[in-house]
């Protein structure tokens, strides 16, 4: 990752501060118009909101209430698009809203489900329809009818590193633990100073896009000396994690009577992953952390539901992160808009910033084509949009998940199914990359714990820009709730040893 001297002496087409969903987004579909990138992250690849989201690709039922109809079909069309584009780590999932007459009238969830069944393209994935509620059902008996309908579940970090990936393998430059201390124009270009660990160094671009997500309105008045254009409102959402709560494969929407929704969602196997709140933040992103009002909001929600009663030593953990929304002035911060908003600035058509928004996980695709597009009259040699039907990294030449794990288990004696499951939902078709001519468990190198394997943890550092325990088992692998403290000790030490190797190289 150390970034050579010469890099000064190059003037690259674009730089993207920020390396979240929608950095990556932009910097993956630009370098792939033959556009020059170099994209720095302060901290590791969707270290912050981007893997602090409900993991889910959905169209969001919700923002129909709130007439944010173009939104909508924009994220539900897109459900199919990133299905086809990313099938292992993207997958269908069954959601059930149990009906609960006092807060909306069963009228008016028919035709929210009729509009989200048609207002985008759905090809692979099943409509609407009533359902009532058994015996067996894991929720109260007074709960006896819901609606059913169709979105996808996420994995988020992922999806931020494989645009990363796929945008390194075109030719961009991506660095974390890199800090963008200054930006300033000269000579028609931006010039911007970085900092990674104790080193210095500049480059250049001809374009500058802010993609810092809680820290965008932060860049353009701090590091840039210049005057935002929006105001941002952030928000922080918070979810919990508990022991699986039901048995079945589908996800519970859960209704509320501040008329806000509360998923209940099957995470990992064994867990439930609940959330989210929505409330202003006002203190520094860095430090975001849930409270005790969010715990307590969350477990009545979710108690007021089902039959089986959650408290708080029933959470094994739980995450926040703050969503940095363009300020609407909405007095609700449910209401706030999702949608996105870009902002050109630009001084006599040279060396223009581009300043981003808002902005949904599911969305991040038409967010970048739309920030392309606005940069187009800046770059007269740009191709045409591709990002729509181009596999992301482990997608080719892809069958099904079955038929990957299947075929790693019939390769590599003594793997697991569970292993093989894993690894073809992380990597997809890549885990041949990680594997190479490795064709027995005894070969994967030192076990950390729950399988994960030497030689999983080099191509997580060589390739996925991994450096620390946390990026590993929190955002590369989500073996975090699984590995003790001990475990997290040996492999942060196996990692401290390779990058002193790497320094001393």
């Amino acid at each position: 990752m150390t970034v050579q001297p010469n890099d000064y002496s190059k003037i690259y087409d674009l730089a993207v501060i920020g390396g979240g969903i929608n950095g990556v987004g932009i910097a993956n579909d630009a370098a792939g118009r033959g556009l020059s990138v170099f994209l720095c992250e302060k901290d590791d690849l969707a270290s912050h909101t981007s893997s602090a989201s409900s993991k889910l690709i959905h169209g969001g039922l919700r923002y129909l209430e709130h007439k944010e109809f173009r939104l909508v079909r924009e994220a539900l069309a897109e459900r199919e698009v990133l299905l086809a584009k990313a099938p292992h780590i993207i997958k269908p999932m069954r959601f059930i809203m149990p009906h609960r007459p006092h807060l909306r009238p069963a009228w008016l969830i028919r035709a929210g489900l009729f509009f989200y069944d048609h207002l985008g393209k759905r090809e692979k994935l099943l409509g609407s329809n009533l359902i009532y509620f058994r015996e067996d059902s894991p929720l109260k008996p007074a709960i006896t009818r819901g609606f059913e309908y169709s979105d996808c579940t996420v994995d988020d970090a992922r999806l931020v590193v494989l645009n990363a990936l796929q945008a390194k393998e075109q030719g961009a430059k991506v660095v974390t633990r890199t800090r963008c201390v200054k930006a300033y124009k000269e000579q028609e270009l931006w010039h911007l100073e970085l900092q990674s660990g104790a080193e210095f160094y500049q480059i250049r671009a001809r374009v500058l896009v802010n993609a810092a997500g809680p820290w965008v309105e932060k860049v353009i008045s701090e590091n840039l000396n210049f005057r935002s254009p929006y105001q941002i409102r952030l928000i922080q959402g918070s979810h919990i994690v508990v022991p699986k709560l039901y048995d079945c494969h589908k996800a519970f929407i859960m209704q509320n009577e501040d008329r806000r929704i509360v998923f209940a969602i099957p995470y990992l196997e064994k867990y439930t992953l609940i959330g989210t709140t929505d409330q202003e933040y006002t203190g520094d992103p860095q430090k975001v952390e849930i409270t005790d009002v969010e715990i307590d909001y969350l477990l009545t929600v979710t108690n007021s539901h089902f039959k089986k009663q959650l408290i708080r030593a029933d959470i094994v953990s739980q995450y926040s992160g703050v969503r940095a929304l363009c300020d609407d002035e909405s007095d609700n911060p449910s209401a706030i808009t999702r949608d996105y908003t870009l902002a050109l600035q630009s001084e006599h058509e040279k060396a223009p910033l581009l300043s981003v928004f808002g902005g949904k996980i599911t969305t991040y695709r038409k967010l970048a084509e739309a920030a392309l597009e606005d940069l187009s009259p800046f770059f007269n040699d740009m191709t045409e949009e591709w990002t729509a039907n181009e596999p992301l990294p482990g997608a080719e030449n892809w069958t099904t998940l079955d038929d990957l794990t299947h075929q790693i288990q019939s390769r590599i004696s003594g793997v697991s199914e569970s292993l093989a499951n894993r690894w073809a939902h992380a990597y997809g078709t890549r885990v041949w990359n990680m594997l190479q001519e490795r064709n027995a468990l005894e070969q994967l190198g030192q076990n950390f714990g729950h399988d994960l394997f030497e030689c999983e943890v080099k191509y997580l550092c060589e390739y996925e820009w991994a450096t620390t325990a946390e990026d590993i088992l929190w955002r590369r692998t989500k073996l975090g709730l699984a590995f003790h403290e001990k475990q997290v000790k040996v492999l942060e030490a196996y990692l401290s040893e390779r990058r002193q190797k790497d320094d001393a190289a």
